[in-house]
C-alpha cells in the first residue's frame, strides 16, 4: 500500500497557501509553509530509506529552530502559569524547540489506523480556527481551514476507499505536526492576538493540553513503557491506544472515531470549566 498520501494532502495545502499568500504576505505564513515542506520531504525520505531516529530528531530540532529564528514567533510568555510571565529569549526558544519536536513526533505516532491521523488533523485545525477566529486572526483561520479542506478528501479515500488504499505516511504526519507547532506558537507568542483571551479567563495552556491530550499522553505512556522494558523509546511496537482499540475488536474507523470522540470530550470539559 503506497505511503505517499502526505504528498496529495500537501498539494491541496500548497494550492490554498499560494492563493492566500497573494493577499497576505506575512513572514509566518511563508516560513511556516517552508518548514512544512521540508518536514514533508524528510518524512518521505524516512518512508523510503528508513532514517535513523537520531538523525531525524536532529533535523526536526533544526527545522523548528529555524522557524523560530526567522519569524520570532514562539512560546515567549507563560501568561501567568505557575506564576511565570514573560520568558527570557534563550529560555523561551529552548522550551519552544522542545515542545515543537514533541508535538511533531506525537502527531507522527498516531498514524496507525485508517482515518485517525487525517481525522485528528481536521479536528485540531477546526478547533484552532475557532480559537483564532475569536480574536480575528484571519490569516491563521485561513491556514487552518485550508489544511482541514485538504485533509477531508484524503480522509474519505483512506477510510472508504474500496478499489485502492493509500496511507498518509511520515511525510504527511510530520508536515501536519509542523502545522500544529505553528498554531501553538501563534497561540502563545506575546505578538499574538490570542494573549487577550487570558484576560477573559480563557486558559490557553489548558486549551492546548485538551486539544493534544491523547496524542501527547499516549506518546509519553508508550515511551515510558518501552524504557521500563529496557527498549529504545523510538522502537515501534503495538502498544499505542489505537492498537489497543483494534485488539478489542474495533474496526479502523471505529477506533479512530472513538479516540477522536474521547479527545473532543476533554475539549468540551475544558470549555465548560
Amino acid at each position: 500500500i503506497p505511503v505517499l498520501g502526505g504528498v496529495v494532502v500537501y498539494i491541496g495545502i500548497a494550492a490554498g497557501m499560494i492563493v492566500l499568500f497573494l493577499f497576505m504576505k506575512e513572514p509566518m505564513l511563508v516560513w511556516g509553509f517552508f518548514a512544512m515542506t521540508i518536514l514533508m520531504i524528510l518524512g518521505i525520505w524516512d518512508d523510503i530509506r528508513d532514517l535513523p531516529a537520531s538523525l531525524r530528531f536532529l533535523l526536526e530540532v533544526a527545522i523548528v529552530l529555524l522557524f523560530v529564528l526567522t519569524t520570532g514567533i514562539y512560546v515567549d510568555d507563560f501568561h501567568g502559569l505557575f506564576g511565570i510571565g514573560a520568558l527570557k529569549p534563550w529560555i523561551g526558544i529552548s522550551f519552544s524547540v522542545f515542545c515543537g519536536v514533541t508535538i511533531i513526533n506525537a502527531f507522527n505516532l498516531i498514524d496507525g489506523v485508517d482515518g485517525y491521523s487525517s481525522g485528528y488533523g481536521m479536528m485540531t485545525c477546526v478547533l484552532f480556527a475557532l480559537l483564532f477566529q475569536s480574536v480575528w486572526s484571519m490569516t491563521m483561520v485561513e491556514m487552518a481551514m485550508i489544511a482541514a479542506g485538504a485533509l477531508f478528501p484524503f480522509f474519505m479515500h483512506n477510510v472508504f476507499g474500496v478499489r485502492s488504499k493509500m496511507f498518509i505516511g511520515d511525510g504527511g504526519t510530520l508536515m501536519l505536526g509542523m502545522l500544529m507547532v505553528v498554531f501553538v506558537f501563534a497561540t502563545f507568542s506575546s505578538k499574538s492576538q490570542c494573549s487577550q483571551l487570558e484576560e477573559a479567563n480563557l486558559g490557553l495552556h489548558a486549551m492546548c493540553v485538551a486539544v493534544f491530550c491523547i496524542p501527547i499522553f499516549d506518546t509519553l505512556r508508550v515511551f515510558v513503557m518501552r524504557i521500563m522494558r529496557g527498549k529504545s523509546p523510538f522502537r515501534p511496537d503495538k502498544t499505542h491506544l489505537h492498537h489497543l482499540f483494534i485488539d478489542m475488536g474495533f474496526s479502523h474507523l471505529g477506533a479512530a472515531l472513538s479516540i477522536l470522540t474521547l479527545n473532543l470530550v476533554v475539549v468540551a470539559l475544558w470549555h465548560l470549566s
